[in-house]
């Protein structure tokens, strides 16, 4: 079925500010709570809706491609960055949104208790930050899509531990004020009336485990910084300022916590003969003038290495030549661009006294004196073809 507009499911305006997408969420987010809405299934579906539509929606970067693409512009299989990347689980919902209600437990705490809700009731430990690199790319690697191995140093899992932080499993015991559940129940007061609602048990934190004694190598942590190279799968056609995003390959999560994600910048090499003009490639061919005039053959390079095209007599400078097909794909859709060869003529900037005898002799020629046609199109017709 198709993905409804997350303007629309938030019921805001495309030129709502971020408190209105903020405060439409919450509104919707509130409605369709599982708390309020236990054993059903629509509602929790409209729920994660609602989730994906203010993570797009919240976040600057994605916010402006999805205004300027479409779903397309940010679903993860495209390379678009954006999007819950094959589904985001109730879990990862109250993990990533914390902050929209104001407190520094999860955006349901002071209303329903959902906090972070986990196998049997527990809590892990803190998650991790997310960690952004820069990645330069050349215009061969764009068209072809490309793996990259980097090396990153970020906080990785302790392998004392195992990322517990505990010295030893002797060293873990289960809470007792929570009996091992991460949660306790209470009675809040709230606009809707008085609630029952479960919050973080105080005494350890939710995660529903007391450690007595820290893990001497990460220093109860679970956490320590290492170097790691990281595989990484460029997609086809990417762009300078696109942001690729790897979940959970960020810094390791306190105590056990998940880890953050990878964010990826792309950053463009400059080619030392193409120019890139979205999908398309842009090449300067220079001509002298006798060539131009008689016509000949010459290479030109491409993505795909060095190709000959057959240049008629009579070519004029800014004639441009489309080689279609050998340009860059996009990540948004199917087909490549084209490469657009634009035509200079070369004028030497000395001749010798031969050579300036023989262009004394065509300047008074008839059929040297400028004479355009109908054929030979302006500047700004030869424009409208280029984008045409």
């Amino acid at each position: 079925m198709a993905k409804r507009d997350f303007y629309e499911v938030l019921g805001v305006t495309k030129g709502a500010s971020d408190d209105e997408i903020k405060k439409a969420y919450r509104k919707v987010a509130m409605k369709y709570h599982p708390d309020r809405n236990p054993d059903d299934s629509s509602a929790e579906d409209k729920f994660k809706e609602a989730a994906e539509a203010y993570e797009i929606l919240s976040d600057a970067d994605k916010k402006a491609r999805y205004d300027r693409l479409g779903h397309a512009g940010v679903d993860p299989n495209m390379g678009g960055g954006g999007g819950f990347r094959g589904g985001m689980t109730m879990e990862d919902i109250f993990d990533q949104f914390g902050d929209v209600f104001g407190n520094s437990g999860s955006p349901f705490e002071s209303f329903f208790g959902g906090g972070s809700r986990r196998s049997g009731g527990q809590r892990t430990g803190q998650r991790g930050s997310n960690l952004r690199i820069k990645v330069s790319l050349t215009m061969e690697e764009i068209a072809n899509g490309v793996t990259k191995k980097i090396k990153v140093k970020k906080q990785s899992e302790c392998k004392t531990c195992s990322g517990s932080g505990a010295k030893d499993s002797s060293s873990v015991k289960t809470c007792s004020t929570c009996s091992g559940s991460g949660y306790v129940r209470q009675v809040k007061s709230t606009f809707l009336g008085q609630m029952q609602t479960t919050a973080a048990c105080p005494s350890c934190n939710g995660s529903g485990q007391m450690i007595t004694a820290s893990c001497g190598s990460c220093k109860g942590e679970g956490r320590k910084y290492n170097e790691e190279t990281i595989e990484i799968e460029i997609p086809a056609g990417v762009e300078e300022g696109m942001q690729l995003s790897m979940r959970g390959n960020g810094n390791a999560g306190k105590n056990g916590g998940p880890s953050g994600d990878l964010l990826i910048n792309i950053i463009e090499k400059e080619h030392e003969s193409l120019a890139r003009d979205g999908q398309n490639v842009i090449y300067d061919l220079f001509l002298n003038f006798a060539d131009a005039a008689l016509g000949t053959s010459v290479e030109v390079p491409t993505l795909g290495g060095k190709v000959k095209i057959k240049i008629p007599a009579g070519t004029q400078a800014g004639k441009i030549f489309r080689l279609r097909g050998k340009g860059l794909p996009s990540v948004q859709s199917y087909g490549k661009g084209d490469q657009l060869i634009n035509v200079n003529i070369w004028t030497p900037k000395k001749v010798s006294a031969e050579e300036e005898k023989i262009l004394e002799k065509l300047r008074s020629s008839k059929n040297f004196a400028p004479n355009p046609g109908k054929s030979d199109k302006g500047f700004f017709e030869r424009m409208k073809d280029y984008f045409n």
